[in-house]
């Protein structure tokens, strides 16, 4: 997996996906790499604004699938211990 999309899955799972209503706003002073991540997902259309903005329908079911891969990561990480 590049760097690149690894930056979006991050970009992605800093949204709250148990509201709509919040969304995010990158700030001035945010990395290059996480300002070109929020333009290639409001490009392939899963936020609504080139620098953050709210997450689309599209974009809902990418971060509920990120965020269940994390949580399946974590679960496994337990059972190695």
């Amino acid at each position: 997996m590049n760097t690149e999309l690894l930056e979006e899955i991050d970009l992605l799972l800093k949204f709250d996906k148990n509201s709509t209503q919040q969304g995010i706003k990158l700030h001035s002073s945010a990395s290059d790499q996480s300002k070109a991540a929020a333009q290639r997902l409001f490009d392939k259309g899963f936020i609504s604004q080139n620098d953050g903005g709210y997450l689309t329908d599209r974009g809902i079911e990418a971060a509920e699938h990120c965020e269940r891969v994390v949580d399946l990561l974590k679960e496994s990480q337990g059972d190695l211990q």
